[in-house]
């Protein structure tokens, strides 16, 4: 498979930052392919086409990291090895999801409009304005933390099922991330050429700065929840799988999906209150 064989878990953490650039070109090719195929339902395949490119060096990374489970002894450096295979995963998704948010821009309105249907859906249904007052606030909190748990269990049991089930549920998250990140900048960069004109390109740069800062202050540890959480479950997948259930490794196993799962939940809670009570302060 080609694919396959331009990285793999070992060269991924050697190189992290280059999963980044296969992010911003596999998702380049996804939509590509997309609109190419079936355009009218482009929107849920380029999620497709991006899931099946990374396919190869997410269930190679599970099995790695299944394999460290058993190796290694001590639960604080099992934790380190694993942030080394959560850190070039996360950088591949924000390759992601900036390749998304820069064609959301860059591509006409009619196609942008067709592309990312189901995104901009999404975010309409979940959108919300955070006003000042605490109870109002508190009320968000609580309602985004239990949307967040909701899709983070679902990340879990795909995982748990599928092995790499819960790849499809990340992929779609980092898509609405890139549009809602897109739409932020593409209107910014409208409103600033009706206030400014089209000459003074390092506003529009600045612009997609703000952005950025905007959804990733919560998205990256939102994210990372996400694929923590389906790491728990991957590992555990794959070890049932492997019969190694009747053994004292199984029962270590067990250990370390449940300080994975507790990880992701402290994530989240963090995501959640940042995207509350900190993001408004400055946006």
């Amino acid at each position: 498979m080609v694919l396959e064989s331009l990285t793999n878990p070992f060269r991924a953490e050697k190189a992290p930052w280059m999963l980044f650039f296969f992010g911003l070109f596999f998702s380049s090719i996804a939509i590509f392919l997309s609109l190419w195929i079936f355009k009218s339902y482009s929107s849920v395949l380029l999620v497709f086409f991006t899931v099946l490119a990374a396919i190869p060096l997410v269930y190679n990374t599970i099995r790695m990291e299944e394999t460290k489970d058993l190796v290694i002894s001590k639960e604080k450096k099992l934790l380190r090895e694993h942030s080394k295979a959560l850190s070039f995963l996360m950088l591949f998704f924000l390759g992601v999801t900036l390749s998304i948010s820069i064609w959301y821009v860059a591509l006409p309105s009619n196609t942008v409009s067709t592309l990312f249907r189901a995104q901009t859906e999404t975010i309409v249904e979940i959108n919300s304005n955070v006003t000042g007052n605490f109870t109002e606030s508190m009320f968000i909190f609580t309602r985004i933390l239990l949307n967040n748990m909701k899709v983070m269990i679902f990340s879990i049991l795909f995982a748990f099922i599928y092995g790499i089930g819960s790849l499809f549920i990340l992929t779609w998250n980092a898509s609405v991330i890139g549009v809602a990140l897109g739409n932020f900048v593409r209107v910014g960069i409208a409103n600033s050429a009706a206030s400014f004109g089209f000459a003074k390109t390092g506003a529009y740069f600045h612009i997609f700065a703000l952005g950025l800062l905007r959804y990733m202050i919560h998205g990256i540890p939102e994210i990372l929840a996400y694929f923590v959480a389906g790491f728990a479950g991957a590992i555990l997948s794959v070890a049932i799988i492997r019969h190694d259930y009747n053994t004292k490794k199984f029962e270590k196993v067990i250990l370390d999906s449940a300080n994975l799962l507790i990880i992701a939940i402290g994530l989240l809670v963090f995501a959640a209150f940042l995207e509350v009570f900190v993001t408004p302060i400055f946006f």
